[in-house]
């Protein structure tokens, strides 16, 4: 099996200083590509600045006989996202891969979550996502190439209690992959999702004893093969946990038509309408979002036949 390379590519990573983001660098340089290693070394409250864990990257790389560049910037501010492109601009002239991973977590249940955590976290998973996905993006259409994984997690799929905001922040992301796919199918440039498991800081707190192996390593294989030019999907989900690869997706029943509806016909009915066989799948690339809209419109005009 012929090695994958990233050779000449350009590769702008965030929270690449420690777990996860570490283990995408590491790979990804070791394969050939130039990486910048965004981290601002904060805890995972998101407080602090350390610019050792994204400096300790660096030289890793390097002693490898890598290349790569350290990034202290923010990805909570615009102006962060912006700074980390410029990095990969301004040091290898192109970028070809961006990897969002950044994220911090404050824990709160629904009822008592506090207004600043719910944004702070959102700041750095989903408007974090978009500050460093506007800067790269056009730079990728234009150059007719890119790669784009983001990073969600199966709280954005299925919620998980006392990270609400996690939870949104993740689930946003789906939207925002989805666009960028999209828009950048006709460019060479394509996103997708990674919905990875493993045991990092993240899990600070939580009982691991009876989790099977849940290393970085893990999951870098799967986010390594979305990161490259021989990638065949876009718009995708693609969980990688415990050494499970799997693809998430969203999905619709067939449905129920009535020309008109009553609350009494809706109760009668809900069982029809949940049934969930025969399910429609609709992926978001080439035309999702027209293919629900025609299958809506021909149901109507079938009369639910």
């Amino acid at each position: 099996m012929t090695a994958l390379r990233f050779d000449d590519r350009v590769a702008v990573i965030t929270g690449a200083g420690r777990g996860l983001g570490r283990a995408y660098a590491l790979l990804l340089a070791a394969r050939g590509a130039k990486v910048v290693v965004n981290d601002p070394g904060v805890t995972m409250q998101g407080d602090g600045v350390d610019a050792g864990p994204a400096q300790a990257v660096v030289d890793e790389i390097i002693a490898a006989g890598g290349q790569a560049v350290a990034s202290t910037d923010s990805v909570a501010t615009p102006e962060g996202g912006k700074a980390m492109i410029d990095a990969a601009l301004d040091h290898f002239g192109r970028i070809d891969i961006l990897i969002h991973n950044a994220g911090i977590v404050r824990r709160g249940s629904l009822s008592e979550l506090s207004y600043a955590d719910f944004e702070t976290v959102l700041d750095v998973h989903l408007r974090g996502a978009f500050h460093v996905v506007r800067p790269a993006f056009p730079v990728m259409c234009e150059a007719g190439y890119g790669r784009i994984i983001l990073t969600g997690s199966i709280n954005g799929l299925y919620g998980n209690a006392n990270v609400v905001n996690y939870s949104v922040a993740k689930a946003g992301m789906i939207g925002l992959s989805n666009v960028a796919a999209l828009e950048g199918a006709a460019h060479g440039v394509k996103s997708n999702i990674i919905l990875p498991g493993a045991v990092t800081r993240m899990a600070e707190g939580l009982d691991t004893s009876a989790y099977p192996p849940m290393d970085p390593e893990l999951v870098a294989p799967a986010v390594g093969w979305m990161a490259h030019e021989s990638c065949s999907i876009t718009g995708e989900m693609l969980i990688a946990m415990a050494g499970r690869v799997a693809r998430a997706y969203a999905a619709e029943t067939r449905g129920v038509y009535r020309p008109d509806w009553t609350i009494e016909q809706m109760g009668a009915a809900i069982e029809a309408i949940r049934d969930t066989d025969q399910s429609l799948i609709f992926p978001p690339v080439p035309s999702g979002h027209l293919d629900h809209l025609r299958y809506c419109f021909e149901m109507a005009s079938k009369g639910g036949a």
